[in-house]
C-alpha cells in the first residue's frame, strides 16, 4: 500500500465531505429516526459504494484519456453546478 496516496486521498475526501450535503442529510436522517446505527451503517454503505464506481470510473478513463482531459472536464463540472446553484437550479 502506498501510504502517502492513502493519506492524500483520505485527507482530500474527508475535507471535501465536511458540511456537504451528504453529511447534513446523514445528521438529518439520524435525528429523525433515532437510529443512528442503522443510518451510518446505510451512509457508509453508500458512500462506499458511489466511491468505487468513481474509482473503476476514473480507473477506466485513466486508461483512455489524458490526466488534463479528465481534469478539464471535472472542472467544468464544477463550474455548471456552480451557476446552477447561482440561479437556483440544483
Amino acid at each position: 500500500m502506498d501510504w502517502r496516496v492513502f493519506m492524500t486521498t483520505f485527507a482530500t475526501i474527508f475535507l471535501a465531505e465536511m458540511g456537504d450535503k451528504t453529511q447534513l442529510a446523514a445528521m438529518t436522517m439520524a435525528a429523525e429516526t433515532k437510529k443512528p446505527l442503522t443510518v451510518f451503517v446505510s451512509a457508509a454503505l453508500a458512500l462506499a459504494c458511489v466511491s468505487a464506481l468513481g474509482v473503476a470510473v476514473g480507473g477506466l478513463l485513466g486508461h483512455y484519456l489524458p490526466l488534463e482531459w479528465i481534469k478539464r472536464v471535472a472542472a467544468l463540472g464544477f463550474i455548471a453546478i456552480g451557476i446552477l446553484i447561482l440561479l437556483d437550479k440544483f
